[in-house]
């Protein structure tokens, strides 16, 4: 029985998602404090890439990466530059990389189906298990035969 479990999703590019992935951690806009603080141990976060890498203009638009959070403790990594993020550990699950395109209709935190992109523009959003539900399948359906 699980009670409390929350479900986020957070929002970088792809070749940061993997970063972290093969990391073992999560961070979130721009390596800010407050969106780690706001997930607890045994939460689930799901990635949206909505560009393969941070600087360039080629939409990607899929579900990345799929986790869930270790522990309570926040820590901050020396990336060099004066660029100190903070980040939190993530047990990631394989998963497939999937477009949001066909889950658009059937996701209620996207609110305007035309202007789907504009629920992701503050880099961290707590979604419904429905909703995280409808995207962990189709992450982790078995393809092909």
């Amino acid at each position: 029985m699980e009670k409390n479990i929350r479900y986020w999703v957070g929002v970088a590019s792809r070749d940061h998602v993997m970063k972290g992935v093969q990391g073992g951690f999560a961070q979130l806009c721009h390596g800010k404090e407050a969106p780690l603080k706001k997930m607890k141990t045994g939460d689930w976060i799901i990635y949206y890439s909505p560009k393969v890498q941070l600087n360039e203009s080629t939409p990607y638009q899929k579900f990345t990466a799929l986790g869930r959070v270790v522990d309570d403790y926040i820590f901050q990594f020396d990336m060099g530059n004066d660029f100190i993020p903070f980040r939190r550990r993530i047990d990631f699950t394989e998963c497939t990389e999937t477009s949001i395109h066909p889950l658009i209709p059937q996701l209620s935190f996207i609110k305007n189906k035309k202007y789907w992109g504009y629920s992701f523009r503050f880099g961290h959003l707590e979604i419904s298990e429905d909703d995280f539900k409808v995207i962990k399948e189709e992450m982790t359906e078995m393809k092909g035969d």
